[in-house]
């Protein structure tokens, strides 16, 4: 499944630059993964009964063309890589400006957490397949998890 969201910009995701801030488009990203986890009928309710949150380890942004104050931008996400149990993982989103420009690239890796706990968690059958329907990336690879000792 192909998995897009556009939005209009806010002036208050501008710099002094007059393109998007850099951290509007970590804000973008993380709202992108909100809406298709709520499109596949995942809400917050669901994760809180499960005692489950996402956690991110990394972010990586790449920028490639600016996006000017007052465009419109679209956002994809495809999953990059997953663990067999969905444990781990690494989501990418590009972003692209009115033209359909690829503008920038962000790549997350990231894990379940127990609320609770306060552990990484392995997510139950019913969040394991929450990542199924993604559209992959070209370079898409299983996470191996090493086991423990």
């Amino acid at each position: 499944m192909s998995f897009q969201v556009t939005f209009k910009t806010r002036w208050s995701d501008f710099d002094a630059n007059r393109h998007l801030r850099h951290s509007a488009y970590n804000d973008y990203a993380a709202e992108v993964r909100v809406r298709f986890f709520k499109k596949l009928g995942y809400s917050i309710n669901d994760f809180a009964k499960e005692n489950l949150g996402p956690i991110l380890f990394k972010e990586e942004t790449s920028f490639y063309k600016e996006v000017h104050m007052g465009e419109d931008i679209t956002i994809d996400l495809q999953l990059k890589a997953v663990s067999k149990k969905t444990e781990r993982w690494k989501l990418e989103h590009h972003f692209y400006n009115e033209k359909g420009e690829l503008s920038a690239k962000i790549m997350v890796f990231g894990a379940w957490i127990d609320l609770q706990k306060r552990k990484l968690a392995t997510p139950s059958e019913k969040f394991q397949q929450l990542f199924a329907s993604l559209e992959k990336t070209d370079d898409y690879e299983e996470i191996i998890l090493k086991s423990k000792r």
